[in-house]
């Protein structure tokens, strides 16, 4: 019973050290974007930047080839000799990037990329090399330094930002950079704080186990990009399809959708904390794990839920923030906001794929919901504008996991209380229903917000109650 509890708490020790590791961090990129509202002036050229960002998140599968999925379930495998994982992972790279440079024809076919090419070739070549030294450092358990990592990281961003955007006042080209630069540093700190260069020895390649984690991350990569289609080429549908409409540019309503996404990251940023702690007990809490995974999974749901009904009632007064004309961006919060809860439960169940080593599912069920997406896009901004992206996104990315859900039981039959769910999801789909059909919807709202926590606060505060029980009998 003892080495039970303790799981729980080792999952909750890494959340809280990833939290404050994270804190600073998330909470510049929550705050981000109304900054970036009066740096780069106009939602046009948020529009611009935020399509090259978009661009630049397409091309790192396909360079890295996914290699960082490997690095860490590989890393944590500790029968595997961690020089040749680290090794590994940087040929890997450099392979992808040489075949990336000799793709630039292809490449300058993207919108908006060929008047930035360096630029978006030097984003995707540091963010690779970032990702490879901070997963390999996560695979030997130096949570402390991935903490420190994200200060610093933080605050580079930070400064580079003002040097390039609002004392050169270099636009989207300043954006790219400055995103490149704290990329870069932070590599550069981990690569010596981390003392990866002792393990960085050619001699350690090990062609056997390069052909394992190939093998395991290439199906990682379509699954990537089916990924990216349905959370990013949105912005791309926006801008090709909505060029005129009432009046505007493509760019604008792509800047307005881009700015939509600053509420829902509070979502995106607890996800975030909470799947960089639950990795690692994924895969080394082997007992009971459909137990563990079924009561972890109730907590997660039960806090997004929560999260998803509070961004949605703040969404108008907190999208003031903002410059005045980006003030429209929140008829786009309320179904992003339930995208970005989609795309961490998603996650959560790509954890199961993880701990048994099978990718495919992974690209299987991410290529189903891609499809559907490119399919509804098109249709659902033929019918309701640019705002028919985001619930094209929400039910693909639904369909994701119920593929998920169906197809892991296989391999842990985890218990998702489909009843609990389908209640949350529809006291959340009815309060975004009254915020646009009911002109004085406040007071509904509330109550549905009222209703969602009332309904999940108890799971909450009962794993809580446990926890921290536990923990102040161990301290007496």
């Amino acid at each position: 019973m003892a080495s039970s509890h303790k799981k729980y708490q080792t999952l909750m020790s890494n959340t809280l050290l990833f939290a404050i590791s994270n804190f600073s961090s998330k909470l510049l990129s929550f705050f981000i974007r109304p900054y970036l509202s009066y740096a780069l002036d106009t939602p046009d050229i948020m529009g611009v930047s935020s399509l090259l960002q978009q661009a630049t998140n397409l091309l790192i599968p396909v360079v890295s080839l996914g290699v960082a999925y490997a690095v860490i379930r590989f890393g944590l495998d500790k029968s595997i000799n961690k020089d040749s994982v680290f090794v590994n992972g940087a040929a890997t790279i450099s392979v992808g990037f040489c075949i990336l440079l000799l793709a630039m024809p292809l490449v300058r076919l993207i919108p908006n990329a060929a008047e930035y090419l360096p630029f978006l070739y030097l984003c995707v070549l540091a963010s690779c090399l970032r990702t490879l030294c901070t997963q390999f450092i996560r695979s030997r358990l130096l949570n402390r330094l991935v903490a420190l990592d994200g200060v610093l990281t933080t605050l580079s961003l930070l400064i580079y930002y003002l040097v390039f955007l609002t004392v050169f006042k270099m636009g989207a080209t300043g954006f790219l950079l400055a995103n490149a630069m704290a990329d870069l540093t932070s590599m550069v700190f981990v690569f010596f704080a981390g003392k990866c260069y002792r393990y960085f020895t050619v001699k350690a390649f090990d062609l056997s186990l390069w052909k394992d984690m190939l093998r395991y991350c290439l199906p990682m990569i379509p699954a990537s990009i089916s990924f990216w289609i349905i959370n990013a080429s949105d912005m791309f549908f926006v801008q090709a399809l909505c060029e005129g409409y009432q009046g505007r540019t493509g760019n604008h309503w792509v800047g307005l959708l881009s700015a939509g996404y600053f509420l829902p990251q509070v979502i995106t940023i607890l996800g975030t904390i909470f799947y960089e702690a639950w990795q690692l007990s994924a895969v080394t809490e082997e007992a009971d794990r459909q137990v563990f995974f079924s009561k972890v999974f109730r907590i997660y749901a039960s806090v997004m839920f929560c999260g998803v009904a509070g961004i949605i009632l703040l969404c108008q007064p907190m999208m003031r923030i903002f410059k005045a004309n980006y003030f429209e961006a929140w008829t786009f919060v309320p179904f992003l906001t339930l995208c970005s809860m989609c795309t961490c439960l998603n996650q959560f169940l790509n954890s199961i794929y993880v701990v048994y080593k099978r990718s495919t599912g992974s690209l299987v069920t991410m290529l189903c919901g891609a499809v559907v997406n490119l399919i509804l896009n098109y249709l659902f901004i033929q019918w309701f504008g640019p705002w028919g992206v985001t619930p094209a996104s929400f039910i693909s990315l639904m369909l994701v996991f119920i593929l998920r859900a169906y197809s892991t039981r296989g391999l842990l039959d985890m218990d998702f209380h489909p009843a609990w769910l389908l209640l949350n999801l529809a006291l959340v789909l009815g309060e975004i229903w009254f915020m646009f059909n009911v002109e004085h919807w406040a007071l509904p709202v509330v109550a549905i917000t009222a209703a969602v926590c009332a309904l999940n606060l108890r799971e909450i505060f009962s794993m809580l109650d446990k926890l921290l029980g536990r923990f102040l009998k161990k301290s007496k």
